[in-house]
């Protein structure tokens, strides 16, 4: 696959660029010849990134502000002059115990990875309504495999990738296609942050569940699926059988996490933990 060929000149917008997955896309599309326009909610990191991308459009936004998304969506179309590929990156996690857990990481967790994927929806998706048109939304290995103390990330990834098997319905009379994106733990900070907190460490199946790998796996997966347009976006490859044997998994990962659980449970009700990032107000996936 020629991949400078059907990447150059695609416009794409990325939301959650500022670091992780988003950053990185960008610099990596960019140097397949598109052109890349950013937005999150870290003005320093986002200007890092679009210097490193020949001076791209980039926006400061909250994707869980429909007010704040919009105009900053409607700006970067009048930049670039119009959109091809839509990637819905931005998301943010923190342990969360459904009995007994602090409600308002639920709701923080709901309004970036739920609503600023619908809202992105709103905003742009009418940008990428013709047959050229991609949209691609970022979900996780946590959308079909659930494990504990991840409630929220596990019910809004869930939700994502719903919302990716819709939109993909409702799309196609434009002729555009859209795209979900699966991936298991990638080294990122949003990883790293998540892993690192003493309730995830009581748990022995943690050292399996958050080995993190390369995130350059995430990052060439991403690029070929967007230059194939693609259904389905898996990293790392042995996803690709997971998936469609999810029902059969999840009893096992039940089981795998039980030992100590009711330990890392007690201890997550008390322990204070941040959105997984330094900013607890921005987290990109």
């Amino acid at each position: 696959m020629d991949l400078n060929r059907l990447l150059a000149g695609k416009r794409v917008l990325i939301t959650g660029a500022a670091r992780g997955i988003g950053a990185e896309l960008a610099r990596r599309l960019y140097g397949r010849g598109a052109r890349p326009a950013l937005a999150g909610l870290e003005p320093e990191k986002l200007k890092e990134v679009a210097a490193a991308c020949g001076d791209a459009p980039w926006r400061h936004c909250d994707v869980a502000d429909r007010d704040d998304l919009r105009p900053a969506v409607d700006a970067i179309v009048d930049e670039l002059g119009g959109l091809d590929v839509v990637v819905a990156n931005a998301g943010i996690a923190a342990q969360l115990p459904l009995v007994g857990g602090d409600a308002e990481v639920m709701e923080r967790v709901v309004g970036v990875n739920l609503m600023g994927a619908y809202n992105t929806i709103w905003a742009a998706g009418d940008h990428v309504s013709h047959p050229d048109g991609y949209f691609v939304l970022v979900s996780s290995l946590a959308a079909a495999i659930h494990l504990p103390l991840m409630g929220a990330y596990n019910a809004t990834k869930a939700a994502v990738e719903a919302l990716g098997n819709t939109l993909r319905i409702e799309l196609r009379p434009s002729g555009a296609k859209v795209g979900v994106a699966y991936f298991a733990e990638l080294d990122t900070d949003m990883t790293r942050r998540g892993f690192d907190t003493r309730a995830a460490r009581a748990l022995p199946a943690a050292k399996w569940i958050g080995k993190a790998r390369p995130l350059e796996i995430g990052i060439d997966a991403l690029e070929r699926g967007i230059a194939r347009r693609a259904k389905r976006i898996v990293a790392p490859r042995w996803m690709t059988g997971a998936l469609p044997i999810r029902m059969a998994i999840q009893p096992i990962a039940e089981q795998a996490t039980q030992r100590r659980l009711a330990k890392a449970l007690a201890i997550a009700r008390e322990e204070r933990v941040e959105l997984t990032t330094s900013e607890t107000d921005d987290l990109n996936g």
